[in-house]
């Protein structure tokens, strides 16, 4: 039986790392099926994908086009749901906000076992975003692997 039904990557305002994170995974190959989504930690209303973020996926074969940010909420919280910070201040807010709620939440690198973080590209160029979406992609990989590795095993 699956460990997990659902995942998600939750950002600081889900406008582009949580929303690329979710682009990334949705297109790799998984071995059994996995709600993806995005949600954010600070949402004040509904923001469509970051422009330089939706370029970057574009230029590598995805898109998010019609994603809007949206809250964390506390009934997102459940055991089949797999919840992955894009980095540790982001956490932070969560264990603030959601308190016992949000004590196992991972950072994506803590997860996969890799201490790296992927860098914040907000307010930088259009190169930022894309350095962001390659350690992305690089954690996803790992997490894809994981994922797979976990499904064989149960």
């Amino acid at each position: 039986m699956r460990r997990y039904d659902r995942l998600i990557f939750v950002s600081n305002s889900d406008t582009a790392l949580g929303p690329m994170a979710e682009a990334i995974l949705q297109s790799k190959f998984l071995l059994d099926v996995l709600e993806v989504t995005s949600r954010g930690a600070v949402v004040l209303f509904p923001e469509p994908v970051n422009p330089k973020a939706e370029a970057v996926l574009v230029s590598n074969g995805l898109t998010m086009k019609d994603h809007m940010s949206a809250p964390l909420l506390a009934e997102d919280f459940d055991e089949r749901t797999l919840i992955l910070v894009t980095d540790g201040s982001v956490r932070q807010k969560l264990q603030n906000q959601f308190g016992e709620l949000a004590e196992g939440i991972q950072t994506l690198g803590e997860f996969v076992g890799d201490a790296r973080e992927p860098s914040n590209p907000y307010g930088g160029s259009l190169a930022d975003y894309g350095v962001c979406f390659g350690e992305l992609d690089v954690l996803i990989a790992k997490l894809v692997l994981q994922l797979n590795e976990e499904e064989l095993l149960c």
